[in-house]
């Protein structure tokens, strides 16, 4: 058998091991199975909260039956669902846990026809191959959040405006959910929708903490019920909202510009072994060899790579400060 067919082989038996792994474990662990107060078993397909009325049909885990099925049975598959609607991004579960094994399947595969590399090595190989979509994931969430937060002072302006100027609530936020930058533009979208839809402003604007869970958000709602409660001027509150937001910003972009020093330290210090390990090998070939012959050598350039990359991020979470 050719080196290219092994290598196709393996990747495929490795995947569907871990795909029937999963579904068998998930069978012999009955994940699923809940009672309610009566002590009567609920069906595990069936989310928290379904008793009650929906206004719009959810999306399925997955359009993949089989697939869909196994990961129904994971709790952490809403939180996954959670996680790429706060990403902005429009994947299934069942595609992004898919993308996660193949990755790890597809990096484990490569790192084994290395010859040297001992097991541990295209372990760790694997668990980081199946974290980069998760990573990715999370970055894109970041972003988004940072978006929404650079751009939500001014679409409370605009609603503002358009409150002086006599309009309803429901009328500027219709303004201003057509007329603002995304991701604003979209999350407001949603608010305007279920509030047509037939919630109320509070249900809608709760499901929007939800989705958003930031501190403008919360102030906003917080705002907009108690001015439904008590009265008063909402758009003199948006006003003081949107410049206590645009003050928080800048100081977010102060200490964002301090930190960016020692996060550009801990890039060269992560960069810079491997730097060096490359122009030893250069400058006196063969001088690296006895890591790579020796089985203890193996284990320690798996370790040494292992802690670079923990320590940089150990590094940028140090400097990810949070006021």
């Amino acid at each position: 058998m050719s080196p290219t067919l092994l290598l196709l082989f393996v990747f495929c038996a490795t995947f569907a091991l871990v795909v029937v792994g999963l579904y068998f474990a998930t069978n012999l662990l009955k994940l699923t199975v809940r009672t309610d107060e009566h002590g009567n078993l609920i069906d595990g397909n069936a989310e928290a909260g379904d008793g009650g009325p929906l206004l719009l049909r959810k999306e399925n885990v997955s359009s993949i039956s089989f697939w869909a099925e196994l990961l129904e049975r994971f709790h952490f598959s809403q939180k996954l669902r959670r996680l790429i609607g706060d990403a902005g991004l429009g994947w299934s579960v069942g595609r992004f846990t898919s993308m996660m094994l193949l990755g790890g399947a597809s990096t484990a595969v490569l790192l084994s026809r290395i010859e040297w590399l001992p097991l541990v090595g295209v372990g760790v190989g694997g668990v980081f191959g199946i974290s980069a979509p998760f990573l990715y994931v999370r970055s894109k969430k970041a972003k988004r959040f940072s978006q929404f937060d650079e751009h939500f002072p001014d679409a409370l302006d605009s609603l503002g405006r358009a409150m002086r100027a006599g309009h309803s609530l429901s009328a500027g936020m219709e303004l201003v959910a057509y007329e603002a930058a995304q991701p604003v533009s979209g999350e407001l979208r949603k608010v305007l929708e279920e509030w047509r839809l037939g919630r109320s402003w509070d249900q809608a604007l709760e499901n929007f903490v939800e989705r958003i869970p930031l501190l403008s958000v919360s102030q906003f709602a917080a705002a907009v019920r108690m001015q439904s409660r008590t009265g008063g001027k909402l758009h003199e509150i948006l006003a003081r909202i949107s410049e206590g937001l645009r003050d928080s910003s800048s100081l977010d972009g102060e200490i964002r510009a301090i930190s960016a020093h020692g996060k550009l330290t801990g890039g060269v210090l992560t960069a810079l072994p491997i730097g060096i390990a490359l122009t030893l090998n250069y400058t006196a070939p063969g001088h690296l060899d006895i890591l790579v012959q020796n089985p203890v050598g193996r284990y320690l350039i798996v370790t040494a790579v292992v802690f670079l990359i923990a320590a940089h991020f150990v590094i940028r979470k140090i400097l990810d400060i949070r006021i």
